[in-house]
């Protein structure tokens, strides 16, 4: 048996499918290299290890991926423990403004204790880089976070960051209860997806005053969504930064009886010194931020 073969099949088996598997491979691995290689396995073994549309291990590929994953899954622990015990590489997610703005000069910190260290920089939605986490893709996550984790999950909070709404500065908008005291909000609410917490909570919140207004535009980050209010094309729902300037052309107006956003870091599994480096330089950069 190829055991380059099996080690390919490990993490299609593991993500789900061929494609999210060339995603997550730790080496450059195009996808047409990956089905033919995975299907020599199949043809050498005799078996189908899983159907393609919807992915779905059968019988034969869950006995494969049973005997060949403590062993492709513990390498990273035994190469850690081969390197004296110092890990090398560290995978972390956040959003596209902590990676640009704040995740640089924690790195700096980090890397003055482990020189050697590769990081992996993925960004998403919260649910996304959850997700990610869950699926042992990333080691951290540094997000909007709930105040209790999810099961099985360590956080800590960072920052306790108050909601606003943004409009451009030709608005005549004084407050939001101005707003809410209308019959009918007509302006686009522009916001993350509606499933992502801060939406949420702040859709719930609305509730419990009364007041319906849905999104109509789903930005894909806190940066889209001030480009577009900018742009005159709505009002926008974000958070207020400590030292952040919004654009020139867009003015905050403050959410006063919603309750704040929690930007913290994620993980699981027990700390590391590695871990707790970069705990105790983020919880330096949330210091220097507020």
């Amino acid at each position: 048996m190829n055991v380059h073969h099996l080690e390919l099949f490990y993490y299609v088996a593991k993500h789900g499918g061929i494609m999210p598997a060339v995603r997550n491979i730790p080496y450059g691995i195009q996808q047409p290299a990956v089905s033919a290689q995975v299907a020599q396995l199949e043809e050498f073994l005799g078996v189908t290890l899983f159907q393609r549309r919807p992915f779905v291990l059968t019988a034969a590929g869950e006995s494969l991926y049973e005997f060949c994953a403590p062993f492709f899954s513990n390498l990273d622990k035994m190469a850690t423990e081969l390197q004296g015990g110092q890990a090398r590489h560290f995978r972390i997610g956040a959003s596209t403004i902590v990676l640009r703005d704040h995740l640089p000069k924690l790195l700096q910190g980090v890397h003055k204790k482990f020189p050697a260290l590769k990081v992996a920089l993925r960004e998403g939605f919260p649910a996304q880089l959850e997700e990610m986490l869950a699926k042992d893709e990333i080691d951290l996550v540094i997000t909007l976070i709930e105040r209790k984790p999810p099961v099985g999950f360590q956080s800590e909070v960072m920052l306790e960051l108050p909601l606003v709404l943004l409009v451009d500065k030709s608005n005549p908008l004084k407050s939001a209860a101005d707003l809410w005291k209308r019959d009918k909000i007509t302006d686009s609410l522009i916001c993350l997806p509606a499933h992502e917490g801060l939406t949420k909570h702040f859709l719930t919140r609305l509730s419990e005053l009364g007041t319906e207004w849905f999104p109509s535009v789903e930005a894909s980050s806190i940066d889209l969504i001030e480009t577009y209010v900018a742009n005159g094309l709505g009002i926008g729902l974000s958070i207020a930064v400590p030292k952040r300037q919004f654009p020139a052309n867009v003015r905050a107006i403050p959410l006063k009886d919603f309750p704040p956003a929690l930007i913290g870091v994620l993980w699981r599994g027990k700390n590391t010194p590695l871990l707790d480096a970069f705990l105790d330089m983020a919880r330096r950069r949330a210091h220097e931020i507020a």
